[in-house]
């Protein structure tokens, strides 16, 4: 693995309950993703609003389920 220190941190974590290992990886995944955005929340509305109207003008391409998740199946083969 790595230091001992790192070995002792990982034991002890696993040694926790499952829902305290889990608030711990949530806890340790967020540390990883850097200051949040402040301007996401606003441009994920804008974004929606955006493919609302698309969707209401009949300029959207809708798929139906089958054929997205056959789309995403072939994009993580390719990953």
């Amino acid at each position: 693995m790595g230091s001992p220190t790192l070995e002792e941190v990982s034991s002890d974590a696993l040694s926790l309950p499952e829902s305290e290992r889990a608030e711990l990886a949530r806890d340790l995944m967020a540390s990883l993703d850097g200051p949040a955005d402040p301007d996401a929340e606003n441009a994920w509305d804008l974004e929606i609003l955006r493919r609302l109207a698309e969707i209401d003008s009949g300029t959207a391409e809708l798929i139906d389920r089958a054929e997205f998740r056959r789309r995403l199946r072939a994009g993580m083969s390719r990953a």
